[in-house]
């Protein structure tokens, strides 16, 4: 039976890029796993497809991926 893959939960970060007129995506936690979108949706699809990339990259090259980092709780003031 074959094991069921859950979907990778890395942060990103977006930024508007007025120059090109497009939202640029970083995965801070995969180096160099960058991608951007004409809109907000699209750089949120593309950004999901760029994780899983690099992913099979880094098992194809039998390296381990980093654990993605979580955000620590904001405590109340």
């Amino acid at each position: 039976m074959a094991a069921t893959i859950q979907p990778a939960r890395y942060s990103v970060t977006m930024e508007w890029d007025p120059d090109d007129a497009i939202f640029v995506v970083t995965v801070p936690d995969l180096p160099g796993c960058r991608t951007h979108g004409r809109t907000y949706e699209e750089a949120g699809r593309n950004a999901q497809d760029a994780i899983e990339s690099w992913l099979e990259a880094a098992r194809a090259d039998g390296q381990a991926a980093p654990p993605p980092r979580t955000a620590k709780p904001v405590a109340d003031a």
